[in-house]
């Protein structure tokens, strides 16, 4: 019988080597294979961390073997953190997946909420639309109506004013024909009382003009007889020696001659005067008249008045209005001497001779 052969330290150890090697291979050729597809990722830490203590052994063969196993253990925590980066690579592949995911779903949901926030924005503008079509219809109709009625109004209106106008113009035309009867009455009465005043004026024109021929006559009368009496007196003188007697009666004379021309010269005003609607019975105006020998008035002023002075105003234009008194020229000296400067009243009544 043989005794059967114990194998040695080196080849028990073969066939476990010969094996970790060929998975080693195969490992790295995987690892390649997904290091070829899979993008590149910053270099992680190694978390397994492997000593190697030397052992002391008395043989050669343990020491290659403490080598053998230090290796094995070397490369089996190189793959170790090689699968834990791949564990962690995988891990952040799927967490950035996720993060899309969500995100998708997100922008889904966000897609989701604007098509919603959309077709509610589109409703309500529907909503609204409609509300204004139909605001806009009933306004419309509102309108429709209101212009009918305010057609009607316009209509009524304008019958009751031409109602109105007619009314009006029927008035109008009676008004006329009685404006034109009180027209027509007041013309006829205006023409009676024109014709009156015609019948009137042509009196008083009369009236004065016999007054001023009577004054003129009686005035050269007494001119005339001034210069008879003047010629006897101075025949008297001649013949009497009596002179008081003479003067006395030149003095007669003289009176009875200033009281002709005062008459004279107030019928001559009132043939001018212009008689003013203040003009009222019992004013009286005393005014100052001056003249020259051949009977010219040269001045005349107001010494008191009446109170009114259109009436003042219309004596002192009426005086002036005489011009000359021809009459005056055949006085002598002493008889015009008065006439110079004189003072003389007027009165409505003497004026309206």
């Amino acid at each position: 019988m043989h005794q059967q052969r114990e194998p040695s330290a080196s080849e028990s150890y073969f066939w476990p080597s010969v094996w970790a090697i060929a998975l080693h291979v195969l490992v790295f050729g995987m690892l390649f294979v997904s290091f070829a597809m899979t993008p590149e990722l910053p270099p992680a830490k190694p978390i397994v961390q492997a000593t190697l203590y030397q052992l002391k052994s008395k043989s050669p063969a343990t020491t290659q073997t403490n080598h053998k196993i230090a290796g094995e253990a070397k490369k089996s925590a190189a793959r170790q953190t090689e699968a834990e980066q791949l564990e962690q690579k995988k891990v952040e592949q799927e967490e950035i997946k996720a993060a899309e995911q969500k995100k998708e779903e997100a922008a889904q949901k966000a897609d989701e909420a604007k098509k919603a926030d959309e077709a509610k924005k589109a409703d309500e503008a529907k909503k609204a639309d409609e509300a204004k079509k139909t605001a806009e219809a009933k306004k419309a109709e509102e309108k429709q109506l209101a212009d009918i009625a305010k057609k009607k109004a316009e209509e009524e209106a304008k019958k009751a004013a031409e109602e109105e106008a007619k009314k009006k113009a029927a008035e109008e035309a009676k008004k006329k024909i009685v404006e034109d009867a009180k027209k027509k009455a007041a013309e006829d009465a205006k023409k009676k009382a024109e014709a009156d005043e015609a019948k009137k004026k042509i009196a008083e024109d009369a009236k004065k003009k016999a007054a001023a021929d009577a004054a003129k006559k009686k005035a050269q009368e007494a001119a005339r007889k001034s210069a008879e009496e003047k010629k006897a007196q101075a025949l008297a003188d001649l013949l009497s020696d009596k002179p008081e007697r003479e003067a006395t009666k030149s003095d007669e004379v003289g009176d009875s001659v200033a009281g002709s021309f005062d008459d004279l010269i107030r019928i001559r005003a009132a043939e001018g005067w212009a008689r003013p609607p203040s003009a009222r019975k019992g004013m009286t105006v005393e005014l100052r008249i001056g003249m020259l020998p051949d009977g010219t008035v040269t001045t005349v002023s107001v010494i008191k008045s009446s109170g009114d002075g259109p009436f003042d105003a219309s004596a002192v234009a009426a005086v002036k209005n005489i011009g000359r008194l021809t009459e005056m020229q055949g006085l002598s000296p002493k008889d015009f001497a008065p006439y110079r400067s004189f003072k003389m009243t007027f009165t409505p009544e003497d004026l309206a001779l």
